[in-house]
């Protein structure tokens, strides 16, 4: 008979409270070869709390990035990060190592064909705050800024 509750096995990759804080957003654009390659982009938004600091905010996009596997910067050569991203019908979701959460992406039925048919998507981890209402125009400005300053990581985020 079982006379206590188990606990649940700690978890080592990132919380769901995190996970849903982050301002994450999907595109197709052409890649070093002129063909259409999926991006994801996963950011911090600036913090509301005197906790959040541009510090604080970095070491949790780099805990992301570890559950992840190997992420890089611009300038060195992108690893696979195989069996991270799952289609299912046309909800694409991004599985995290030692966290038994996902992020559901935002999708267009373009993006999910695309991921469908090449299996892949650049993942984009931005380590500065972004604000999930940039515009278009602002989010290439900080991309650009970003890339230029090293401050984003990238890996290749493919399905099983």
């Amino acid at each position: 008979m079982l006379t206590r509750t188990l606990a649940p096995a700690p978890s080592s990759g990132p919380g769901p409270g995190l996970l849903f804080s982050l301002s994450t957003r999907t595109w197709s654009g052409p890649g070093p070869d002129g063909q259409d390659v999926a991006h994801i982009l996963l950011a911090h938004p600036p913090g509301r709390a005197s906790h959040d600091t541009p510090a604080a905010i970095e070491a949790r996009i780099r805990h992301i990035a570890a559950s992840l596997g190997p992420l890089v910067g611009a300038h060195d050569v992108i690893a696979r990060l195989d069996g991270c991203l799952r289609v299912i019908g046309n909800r694409v979701l991004l599985k995290f190592g030692g966290s038994r959460y996902g992020l559901r992406l935002p999708t267009h039925p373009g993006w999910t064909d695309l991921i469908t048919r090449r299996g892949q998507a650049v993942l984009i981890l931005a380590l500065d705050p972004l604000p999930q209402s940039a515009t278009a125009r602002r989010l290439d400005t900080y991309l650009d800024a970003a890339r230029a300053n090293n401050r984003l990581l990238f890996g290749l985020a493919c399905t099983p």
